[in-house]
């Protein structure tokens, strides 16, 4: 039986996995999160306690569903940001590598300046503005780095179970007759269960490496908005504004990559794993969401 650390579980991700896994007899899933009643505590960032437990368990992969995701607070508590999405990944690596097990580590769309207007590849040059996007690049450089056998996957605008965009809208639109939103950033809605098979797809072969994985096609903040709305059936009006327009409003906001659109070019060139498109793996999980 394979045994998998999954870090990060109470995450929308790190949930979706356990989702994925649920009933795999073969597998054993070892949950850890940072200070989570219930659920075992291990503080990525402490390299002696990621090594202490990787020592100790002999897991046969990790996947890493850890991060330090909220962009405007990255700006202002950097160090954290630096200790989570780079050192925690750095310190996962060195013990993957020590122990043998294979890594899988998820990263961002952030990692790429988003002023193009092409889907970008594995094979495109990065350049994070943000905080945020510069220490998960980081954190991609320390596994390359350290890791013998992992794979890193670059997704992006993820929802799922846990606190997200959607439900940050839905909630909105209790109160609000129309609500603001940003038009001018387009990106690729992507559900966390189509990530998960995702993850658990790769972890089964031997295809190491960078990989893009977003749900397939693209939107504006606004445009999913209103998908969000129309599928709720809720009558509040989504008024679109520019990325500065947001800024003045919200001047304390981190700037987000304009078009982070991700080409998933490694699966379709080396896999023969697909995505579902943003629309239908949104439907999906919606109807799912109505009916808890």
């Amino acid at each position: 039986m394979k045994k998998i650390l999954v870090t990060g579980c109470n995450g929308q991700l790190g949930r979706a996995v356990n989702g994925i896994y649920a009933g795999n007899e073969d597998v054993t899933l070892f949950n850890t999160d940072f200070n989570i009643e219930g659920i075992k505590s291990v503080d990525i960032t402490d390299i002696d306690a990621v090594l202490k437990l990787c020592r100790e368990e002999r897991f046969d992969s990790i996947i890493n569903c850890a991060a330090y995701t909220a962009v405007d607070a990255c700006e202002v508590n950097v160090d954290t940001a630096y200790r989570i999405n780079a050192i925690g990944p750095r310190n996962l690596a060195i013990a993957a590598r020590e122990t043998g097990a294979k890594l899988m580590h998820i990263s961002t769309d952030y990692v790429f300046a988003g002023d193009g207007n092409k889907p970008y590849t594995e094979f495109d040059q990065t350049g994070p503005k943000a905080m945020y996007g510069i220490t998960k690049l980081k954190g991609e450089e320390f596994v390359k780095g350290f890791a013998d056998r992992y794979f890193i996957i670059r997704t992006a605008w993820l929802y799922g179970d846990g606190k997200n965009f959607v439900k940050t809208m839905l909630r909105l639109s209790e109160d609000h007759d129309e609500i603001t939103v940003v038009n001018d950033q387009i990106g690729s809605p992507t559900s966390a269960s189509e990530l998960a098979r995702a993850v658990k797809y790769l972890l089964e072969t031997e295809n190491y490496g960078l990989f893009h994985g977003t749900c397939e096609g693209q939107c504006s903040w606004a445009d999913f908005t209103k998908r969000i709305f129309e599928k709720a059936g809720k009558d509040t009006r989504v008024i679109p504004v520019t990325s500065e327009e947001y800024k003045i409003l919200n001047p304390k906001s981190a700037d987000r990559p304009k078009f982070s659109v991700l080409d998933n070019y490694m699966f379709r060139l080396t896999t023969g794993h697909t995505f579902k498109t943003w629309e239908e793996a949104f439907d999906e999980w919606f109807n799912t969401l109505k009916t808890v």
